[in-house]
């Protein structure tokens, strides 16, 4: 990155487009302390920094971690311990994570053996009411005839 790279910044409009969020998303999550724009009256300016926060941001909230957990990482990250402890306190969230999503998963392959179950119950009885039915039909018609 050259240093014309470094000193790049961006309005709020164009990190919103950039990673498809809004602007009041971009506004939250400076209220939570997580993004740091620089100020030019009212108008936010953003800074690369910024900008890797925000990547770091949504990528947490698809891992489903809370905007408290996200601040807890960088929080790990500006301090003397560092990256050491950041990454430290990311395999343990991941690592929960991971837990909670194979729970997850159990759970639904078990509600999907329950749904086909009931499905295959449900069709049984439907074709047995089916075809009693057209058994009494057919005796019907058998009595009209005789």
């Amino acid at each position: 990155m050259s240093q014309g790279d470094k000193k790049k910044t961006y309005a709020i409009g164009e990190l919103a487009e950039e990673f498809g969020v809004t602007s009041r998303a971009l506004r939250l999550y400076e209220e939570e302390g997580l993004l740091n724009p620089l100020r030019e009256g009212t108008r936010r300016i953003y800074r690369e920094r910024d900008r890797v926060r925000l990547r770091l941001i949504l990528r947490g909230k698809r891992l489903g971690w809370s905007l408290a957990e996200i601040r807890e990482s960088f929080d790990l990250y500006d301090s003397n311990h560092g990256e050491e402890a950041q990454l430290e306190w990311m395999l343990d969230k991941l690592s929960q994570r991971r837990d909670a999503l194979l729970a997850q998963k159990q759970d639904i392959e078990h509600a999907l053996e329950d749904l086909e179950e009931i499905a295959r119950n449900a069709d049984a009885a439907l074709r047995d009411i089916r075809l009693a039915r057209r058994a009494d039909d057919h005796d019907r018609a058998v009595e009209k005839i005789s």
